[in-house]
């Protein structure tokens, strides 16, 4: 299909996507047809990446996916739904503002009723530029550390001297460490992450059973089995033991770069021991090793001690917007509907 100065082809010729991945040194495994699978797979979604191919020979592509059993016209297609990470384009040498406009203007005339694009924070200053009229912009902040030159480099010049202190803690107290990229323990890392759900909604002044249920939809089980299954030895979950116990669990995604992706912890055992600073140290160290350019760590939100817990491992705050195209003002009244419902349950926002 001609669209202007592009031609589409979707779903996306996972050969041809195979090869602009590789081109493209920004590349996140969530951007991978690995990933993708892995949600049609658990989340009722079916593909909907679309390659486009410019005059100038340039392949770009979208990897994005749509509510299944929907006609166009009522269905959602996202780069990517929520809980489901970062999409947005992927092209050799890193994607162009002016690929990025030519793009919108072709999503703004799909028929699908909502489009959403939560781009890689490290474009974030291009897609604010390609942005056309009638895009609604959602603000984020997401902190990512560069690894170039190397652990030591990072360790010595990146880390700070406060970080540095946690993870020689953290050595010293005795603590066990595993990185699985089997599976084996998703039962671990997925108890640990069911007890937080608790400690969150605590936090937040949310009902219990609400705070369970939100985690447990957005992030069920099934969903990192089947990414394990799916992503192998990109796929990294690391288990922190105090005593014989669990203490904290990181999962990191790995590939040309790599992401933490969720994390955990029982707060009585991490929180002495600095389990999460070993973790992170570990898992970065481990990156650079397998010469990943970047390490991600993940939205950041509002949160001013999230912010200070990543700053100390030397990450880079990026300000970045999630996109969405509509067809009717489904943003306006969720936001509306969920201020609401956090007012009546007296909300707090972590």
């Amino acid at each position: 299909m001609q669209v202007h100065s592009l031609t589409v082809t979707s779903p996306a010729p996972r050969a041809v996507w195979l090869d602009v991945l590789k081109a493209d040194p920004a590349a996140l495994v969530s951007q991978t047809p690995a990933w993708l699978d892995a949600m049609c797979a658990t989340g009722g979604y079916a593909d909907a990446s679309r390659l486009y191919e410019t005059r100038e020979g340039r392949r770009l592509v979208l990897p994005m996916a749509r509510r299944a059993h929907l006609p166009h016209a009522l269905a959602t297609q996202a780069s990517f739904p929520n809980a489901w990470g970062m999409g947005g384009l992927i092209a050799p040498g890193g994607v162009r503002t002016e690929e990025i406009a030519a793009v919108l203007a072709d999503l703004a005339r799909q028929p699908a009723l909502r489009t959403l694009i939560r781009p890689d924070p490290l474009a974030g200053e291009k897609w604010a530029a390609a942005k056309p009229a009638g895009v609604i912009a959602i603000p984020r902040l997401a902190h990512v550390l560069d690894l170039q030159g190397g652990f030591d480099q990072v360790w010595t010049k990146r880390f700070t001297g406060t970080a540095r202190t946690a993870v020689r803690k953290a050595e010293q107290s005795n603590l066990t460490v595993q990185c699985d990229t089997t599976g084996k323990l998703v039962p671990i890392f997925y108890d640990l992450f069911s007890r937080s759900l608790d400690r969150w909604g605590k936090q937040q002044h949310e009902p219990l059973w609400l705070a369970r249920w939100r985690g447990q939809q957005r992030d069920p089980l099934r969903k990192f089995q089947v990414l394990a299954k799916t992503l192998g030895d990109a796929f990294r979950i690391w288990v922190a033991w105090a005593n014989g116990q669990p203490a904290a669990t990181i999962l990191v995604l790995q590939g040309a770069n790599a992401s933490y992706t969720r994390g955990a912890m029982d707060k009585e055992l991490a929180g002495p021991t600095r389990a999460n600073y070993l973790l992170h140290q570990l898992a970065i160290e481990e990156a650079c090793r397998a010469g990943c350019r970047y390490y991600h760590m993940g939205e950041t939100g509002a949160s001013a001690a999230l912010a200070q817990f990543k700053t100390r491992f030397g990450a880079t705050a990026y300000a970045y917007a999630e996109y969405r195209l509509e067809r009717l003002p489904i943003t306006n009244a969720d936001r509306k509907l969920r201020d609401l419902v956090k007012r009546l349950i007296g909300f707090k926002d972590a």
